[in-house]
């Protein structure tokens, strides 16, 4: 199994933009010496906690701190952006990347960022902009001429102007399609049955599950498999992603510790925690402890969700739910606010890299 990361990043209220994005690079340094895989980074305009709007940027800044570590905006969310513009600017940076870089696309799933973007509070269009400017951006990176009129956007590509005389350059259209003309695509999904884990089942991109319970994360892999198949596509769990809070440390007493009273515990007492209740995104954890929501705390989410111990009793827990979903290929870690004292969770990512994802090979089922 390898290992990612997703950085949200899950910002304290009151950092600068500056101390986000600094933290952003020096996380991206770190995971590439100890031997993490690829990086997503999210893209959000108006959530305080979420606060990297241009993934792109932090994106271009790492590259040049880092050698193996491939790279993702995820997700760029499309209804926010002009589909050939966003076309051209995905190309160019996989090109700058020479290969590490992948690209995440999503609809969106806040009211004010919609609101932000001109588009309908309720983002009920949301999915079939996303079609829409998919369909756009995959005949940019053609490079044939073309002129399109859509619901929602109008685009096209220019013909390549007529050579004069011999050696005249003037005018040549730049080619901006992605690195060696292909490009990963990856979507993720978060609720049982996740709409956005069939698209991209049906339209043969990398699936990512956001864990909201093993039960949930099953459906998961059972959603995107029939619409692959449906569709003429092999799905093929190694190119499969599932996000999970992890923190590693010498025993298991100090993990839970440091995971409660951290960053992490934190983040989720004061942001994700009311986030999941209010919208019944805990339910599946609850159902797969057989709890109560009037049981969950966060010692409760340390023992029953979060993936928190020394290196073997993670190795453990990440095995049993590897095997009760049947696997997939790379771990996302989630990032949190360690900006303060970043040397303990640096050392959690070594160990994850290190000492426990290299000992999950189990044969996917």
């Amino acid at each position: 199994m390898e290992c990612g990361l997703i950085h949200i990043p899950y910002s304290r209220p009151g950092r600068t933009a500056r101390q986000v994005f600094d933290f952003a690079v020096d996380v991206a340094k770190e995971a590439d010496t100890v031997g993490f895989t690829e990086m997503m980074i999210t893209e959000h305009a108006t959530q305080l906690w979420e606060n990297v709007p241009s993934p792109e940027l932090v994106i271009s800044a790492a590259a040049r701190e880092t050698s193996r570590i491939k790279f993702a905006p995820m997700a760029h969310l499309l209804p926010h952006h002009h589909p050939a513009q966003l076309a051209i600017q995905v190309g160019w940076l996989s090109q700058v990347l020479e290969g590490r870089y992948f690209l995440g696309v999503g609809a969106g799933a806040y009211r004010n960022a919609a609101i932000l973007h001109g588009l309908r509070d309720d983002m009920s269009e949301n999915a079939e902009m996303v079609r829409e400017s998919l369909y756009i951006m995959e005949r940019v990176w053609k490079r044939e001429p073309f002129r399109f009129e859509g619901k929602f956007w109008k685009a096209g590509f220019p013909e390549e102007p007529e050579v004069k005389e011999k050696g005249d350059e003037s005018h040549r259209l730049a080619d901006h399609s992605p690195w060696q003309g292909k490009l990963e695509i990856a979507v993720t999904g978060l609720s049982k049955n996740s709409p956005s884990i069939r698209f991209a089942g049906e339209r043969g991109y990398s699936p990512v599950s956001i864990f909201s319970g093993s039960s949930v994360l099953k459906t998961h892999w059972d959603t995107y498999s029939a619409a692959a198949l449906e569709n003429g596509h092999t799905p093929d769990r190694s190119r499969y992603r599932v996000s999970q809070e992890v923190y590693v440390a010498d025993t298991d007493k100090e993990a839970k510790r440091r995971a409660i009273n951290g960053p992490m515990g934190y983040c989720w007492e004061h942001y994700l925690l009311p986030i999941y209740k209010r919208f019944g995104l805990i339910d599946g954890f609850v159902e797969d402890a057989g709890s109560h929501i009037s049981d969950v705390n966060l010692d409760w989410l340390a023992e029953h969700v979060w993936i928190v111990g020394s290196a073997s009793t993670v190795r453990e827990k990440l095995e049993r739910l590897f095997n009760y979903t049947g696997g997939w290929g790379v771990l996302q870690v989630q990032t949190h606010d360690y900006m303060d004292d970043p040397g303990p969770w640096f050392e959690s990512l070594r160990q994850i890299a290190q000492e426990v994802a290299p000992r999950i090979q189990r044969q996917y089922a």
